[in-house]
């Protein structure tokens, strides 16, 4: 069974928290963390892009010169878009760019991210009742006690905002919630640093394979 450091408060340097099996010692599975990752990255994307096409453009009412006798092209309107400022052919449109990733295999992922760390020892637990009060600088000198690479992830509950308020501001530290980490999040870190709460947060997430086929 893995085991991950306990950094700050009395159990600092000699604690150590036992890891679920489940959750942090699945086989890394390259393919359905891409998958996840794509999905992620998808549904973060905003997909606002909008263009005006010829029927949108303001103008166009009459033919801007006569179809003979000039010496020029023939045009019919000044909207077209082969004229400057006339509509665009074929331009993006707000759209979604997600698609479908099942639980199973998010889960998967999940588990596969997750048992990455472990298997590394990049993944210490975080005491957060070391935290007082948010203090930028108690958070600093504990990530270099730990000596990990940067980035360093820190995943705490919504209720342990005096930790989440320390290391926010960081450098090269991110901090998310249990319920907002994604796989993308934790494949692009080096470091993960999770409190106790959150750990479990993140191991019911996970899921354990039996519960995983049977919930999909």
């Amino acid at each position: 069974m893995a085991e991950a450091p306990v950094l700050g408060g009395a159990r600092a340097g000699s604690g150590k928290v036992k890891l679920d099996d489940g959750a942090f010692g699945a086989r890394f599975h390259g393919p359905l963390v891409h998958q996840s990752v794509r999905d992620e990255q998808a549904a973060r994307r905003r997909g606002t892009a909008a263009t005006k096409t010829r029927g949108m453009i303001s103008g166009g009412g009459s033919k801007p010169w006569r179809q003979k006798g000039t010496g020029r092209a023939r045009a019919g309107s000044n909207r077209s878009p082969l004229w400057a400022g006339g509509g665009t052919v074929f331009g993006p449109k707000p759209r979604s760019y997600t698609f479908k990733v099942n639980r199973k295999e998010q889960r998967a992922a999940l588990r596969s991210a997750l048992s990455l760390h472990a298997a590394r020892g990049s993944l210490a637990i975080l005491e957060v009742a070391a935290f007082e009060a948010p203090k930028t600088s108690q958070a600093l000198d504990l990530l270099e006690e730990w000596g990990q690479p940067r980035p360093t992830l820190v995943v705490v509950s919504e209720q342990e905002e005096r930790a989440a308020l320390s290391f926010r501001n960081l450098p090269r530290v991110a901090v998310l919630s249990a319920e907002g980490v994604g796989v993308v999040d934790l494949v692009g870190s080096a470091s993960l640093l999770v409190s106790e709460a959150a750990l479990q947060s993140l191991v019911a997430r996970a899921g354990s394979p039996r519960a995983a086929q049977e919930g999909a």
